[in-house]
C-alpha cells in the first residue's frame, strides 16, 4: 500500500497552527520564491527579520505579509576575501536595501557590473535555485537590477 498523505507542512507553528513569526519560517517561504515580512496586528508596524515580540509596541501578535520584492540600495561593500563557502563568488557586493513598505533587509547582490553598483539604485529580490549542501542550507534570496 503507497502512503498518499500530503507532503508534510515545512513551516514551523504555535499550538493554535499559525505560521510562527521566526527566521525558519521566513526561509521557508524563500523556497516557495515569497519575500515576507511579518506586520504587528496591534501596531501596524512592519517588522523584518520576523520575531515573536514587536519592536515597537511589544505585543507578539502578527500577521505575514508578502513584500512586492523592489527597494534602493543605501548602501553596500565588496567583498573580497569570504569565508569558504562563498569563495567562488568573490569578489561579490553585499548592500542594504530600503524595500518599497519601507522595511530595510541586507543581501547579496548579483547580475550586475560592480563598478556600476550606485547608492539609490533600484533593485529587485530574486532567489537562488539551487540548495548548497552545507551551510546555508536554505533557498538564498538576492538583489539584482531592477531593469
Amino acid at each position: 500500500m503507497t502512503d498518499s498523505a500530503p507532503p508534510k507542512d515545512l513551516f514551523i507553528r504555535n499550538d493554535r497552527g499559525e505560521i510562527l513569526p521566526i527566521i525558519e519560517n521566513f526561509y521557508n517561504y524563500c523556497g516557495q520564491r515569497k519575500l515576507m515580512a511579518v506586520r504587528c496586528t496591534n501596531c501596524d508596524a512592519l517588522v523584518w527579520p520576523p520575531r515573536e515580540i514587536c519592536p515597537k509596541c511589544f505585543r507578539d501578535k502578527f500577521a505575514w505579509v508578502q513584500l512586492n520584492g523592489s527597494g534602493n540600495l543605501m548602501t553596500y561593500t565588496v567583498i573580497h576575501f569570504p569565508p569558504t563557502q562563498f569563495l567562488a563568488l568573490a569578489p561579490y557586493a553585499v548592500g542594504i536595501v530600503k524595500m518599497s513598505e519601507g522595511t530595510q533587509m541586507p543581501g547579496m547582490i548579483h547580475n550586475v557590473k560592480l563598478e556600476a553598483l550606485r547608492i539609490g539604485m533600484r533593485l529587485k529580490v530574486d532567489f537562488e535555485t539551487a540548495i548548497l549542501k552545507e551551510w546555508p542550507r536554505w533557498t538564498r534570496y538576492f538583489f539584482a537590477p531592477a531593469d
